[in-house]
């Protein structure tokens, strides 16, 4: 029998608040999500001077879950001075997701080596001095450096820094694996690899195309837009293989009618195969052209490809879209009718369209029926990647990639009165796979679960412990810190943005930077803050010549530096003394102006993916109850999914293949197999299934976009045993 699911938001999101304010105190907990600090989890705008609660248009309350979740799992208590001694490995090593969240904060510096059956605890000095020498006795190339988005411009700024005056442009970040296709087609198409759009123009939309995405979840403040936009008669078509039940009804807790009532979200909701996005785009682009919807004076005056990609789909045949998509023709020609009826249409995306081995297509073919329908360009009309992290955008804008823009190049080595690298950097998986060949022997991990990050667990564990010293900066354990150990291992503790005694900055997926203005530790122990770990280390291994690392330390000598280097960035040079946040110029798109070559806008073809159509796919998703790779819940209400070891079947594909609703099977991908999984009938769409990530990450072949290197996680071929 199917569980019973939940609607997003509402009394269940309350409760669940008022819970977490009884973990850590009430009071303790309004201060907190109340200081002046942006927000741990998601990139939608949030936080900065203007408060925590408060959104880049200033208004309050907003606030979601997973906020509170992340604030309240830092508030937690540290691990005991023994914790380490009374674990041994193989302990650590049985812990899940949430079962290594819920240890509490690492409050001193530990060490793992070879052999060693238990970490155990080091002090500051001899862990830096080790770091250090390894450095020292490492060719730069043989070196990598990598950092998740929750942490601040001013310490990726540095670590970057320091890792091209070291010598090398192995400095990849988490996007590589969520959002770098997004990156990629946008800068193919537009010329700009972010949203082309700002909060403000979500309030002028009347129609929101939502596509591989699940905000009710993932990015819940979200919502609130998506129920204004509907209660002011807009509209909203939802793409995904899933009925999301927060997708179909929400009851934002912030307003009264909304809480008690539910708002409507989507007004069609369309289900394709997994994998079968750029087939349902190309078929949406073939339907526009044959009704004679597509603006040809637009295309005409400002962009260029546009035949090649109209000709491709008009070769493609309605039975090929059809099969390709799972979407039939009917569904196809009402989603185009109502983007034709619209005169302000926002494209919204997140990982449902990039995770894939297409997944630069799938951006482009998004972009190409934008474009096609004139929806870009102006106010309350282009596209919107939804970014997870809340800072990703900031680690990559401020350069923390392999490659590095000429101008920007050149800018830090007049800073640094030093030549930078010029070879090819690794990205994230490149990186991996010099580790397993074993031309990697040292790791640097800003933050992040890089281990968890990766598809087939079991050849991510065995190339990450094949790097003879591996070095971890996080607040919190995870399985990443066990599995993807080195030979030599040190996880070193540092402090949460909100405990950091200087403030740091952030910048939101409306291209907003945030300041943040720090706080004091919820935890006693030896914690630091990053930056000032990455200029110790950089201090010891290069000294302070030509570079003053110890100099850099102040925060506000490397807002300076950023506002010198990174073009559109100069406000920041002076944000301590305005408290100005402020919009990178150049980013958003209310004009038909494009940042290419041409200054027109591109449009590409984007072929047919062929999909094995003789497997189950597997799309891989979080539940309400995760931010990324940490899990703070097992129970995902809004689904009905009692814990984290199930798969998501729809009923056909239960009784086609004779199984039951709770049933224990074993699944089997292209890297490897799980076993005692529970069957869990849903509304999903039949020939899809869905699990956890990343516990499903173990069953993934490799399989990467070759332009983006972005692995296919949601598009991967199972089978099922019972």
């Amino acid at each position: 029998m199917a569980r019973k699911t939940k609607p997003g938001g509402g009394w269940q999101a309350i409760r669940y608040t008022l819970d977490r304010a009884m973990e850590v105190g009430p009071l303790r907990l309004w201060q907190r999500m109340r200081s002046k600090n942006a927000c741990k989890t998601c990139a939608l705008g949030m936080g900065g001077m203007k408060g925590g609660m408060v959104n880049e248009a200033g208004h309050f309350p907003e606030v979601c879950k997973k906020s509170l979740q992340a604030q309240v799992a830092d508030m937690k208590g540290a691990l005991s001075a023994t914790y380490f001694d009374e674990h041994s490995l193989q302990d650590l090593l049985k812990l899940t997701p949430k079962q290594a969240e819920d240890q509490g904060r690492i409050s001193y510096p530990v060490i793992h080596e070879e052999g060693d059956t238990h970490f155990k605890a080091i002090d500051w000095e001899a862990a830096l001095k080790l770091i250090a020498d390894r450095l020292k006795a490492t060719d730069p190339q043989r070196a990598a450096f990598y950092a998740s988005g929750r942490s601040s411009n001013e310490a990726a700024f540095l670590l970057h820094s320091f890792a091209r005056v070291f010598g090398t442009n192995h400095t990849m970040n988490c996007s590589y694996y969520c959002h770098q296709a997004s990156g990629v087609g946008l800068k193919l198409a537009l010329g700009t690899g972010t949203a082309t759009v700002d909060l403000d123009d979500l309030k002028k939309t009347d129609l929101v195309f939502l596509i591989g995405a699940n905000p009710a979840s993932n990015h819940p403040r979200l919502m609130t837009q998506l129920a204004n936009l509907r209660a002011r008669g807009g509209e909203i078509i939802v793409v995904n293989p899933i009925r999301e039940s927060g997708l179909e009804v929400f009851h934002v807790p912030s307003q009264v009618k909304s809480y008690f009532f539910g708002s409507k979200i989507a007004s069609l909701y369309i289900q394709p195969l997994a994998g079968g996005d750029a087939a349902f785009l190309v078929g949406l682009l073939k339907e526009l052209d044959e009704k004679g919807w597509v603006k040809k004076e637009f295309l005409e005056k400002f962009t260029e490809g546009h035949e090649e990609a109209l000709d491709y789909a008009r070769s493609c045949s309605w039975n090929e879209v059809v099969r390709g998509s799972g979407v039939d023709k009917e569904t196809i020609a009402r989603t185009a009718e109502m983007l034709h009826e619209s005169k302000a249409a926002i494209f919204a995306w997140a990982m449902g369209i990039t995770h894939h081995q297409w997944g630069v297509d799938n951006v482009l073919a998004l972009c190409n029926v934008a474009l096609a329908t004139g929806h870009v360009g102006r106010e309350g009309a282009g596209l919107m990647p939804i970014r997870g992290h809340s800072n990703v955008q900031g680690v990559g804008s401020i350069g923390f990639s392999p490659a590095l823009q000429e101008g920007v190049k050149k800018a830090l080595e007049h800073a640094y009165k030093k030549e930078l690298p010029t070879s090819a950097g690794y990205d994230t998986f490149a990186m991996m796979e010099a580790a397993e060949k074993g031309e990697l022997d040292f790791l640097f991990c800003l933050g992040g679960n890089l281990w968890g990050s990766n598809p087939d667990s079991d050849w991510s564990s065995l190339a990450m412990q094949k790097i003879p010293m591996t070095v971890y900066l996080s607040t919190k354990l995870n399985p990443g810190h066990f599995y993807g150990r080195g030979k030599t291992t040190l996880i070193l503790p540092v402090l949460a943005r909100d405990e950091e005694p200087q403030a740091t900055t952030q910048e939101s997926m409306f291209n907003y930077v945030r300041l943040s203005e720090g706080g004091t530790p919820n935890v006693p122990g030896l914690l630091r803050a990053e930056s000032d770990v990455i200029c110790e280390i950089a201090s010891r291994v290069l000294s302070n010549d030509p570079v003053d690392w110890a100099r850099l330390k102040d925060h506000k000598e490397v807002r300076k530096l950023i506002a010198e280097v990174i073009p559109g960035w100069a406000e920041i040079g002076t944000i301590d003394d305005t408290k100005h946040e402020f919009t990178i110029p150049g980013r958003i798109v209310h004009t038909p102006k494009f940042s290419t070559a041409s200054g027109k806008a591109v449009m590409f073809k984007t072929p047919l993916p062929e999909l094995n159509t003789n497997a189950l796919m597997l799309m891989t998703i979080r539940s309400e109850g995760q931010f990324n790779t940490v899990v703070y819940e097992e129970y995902d209400i809004y689904r009905g999914i009692p814990h984290r070891d199930c798969i998501l079947m729809s009923d056909e594909d239960i009784e086609r293949l004779k199984l039951k609703d709770g049933q224990r099977v074993s699944v089997k991908g292209e890297a490897g197999r799980l076993d005692n999984i529970e069957v869990v009938a849903g509304k999903i769409r039949p020939g899809v299934v869905a699990m956890f990530y990343p516990e499903s990450n173990v069953l993934i072949k490799a399989n990467v976009d070759h332009r983006s290197k972005t692995p296919a996680f949601k598009s991967a071929p199972v089978t099922i045993e019972a």
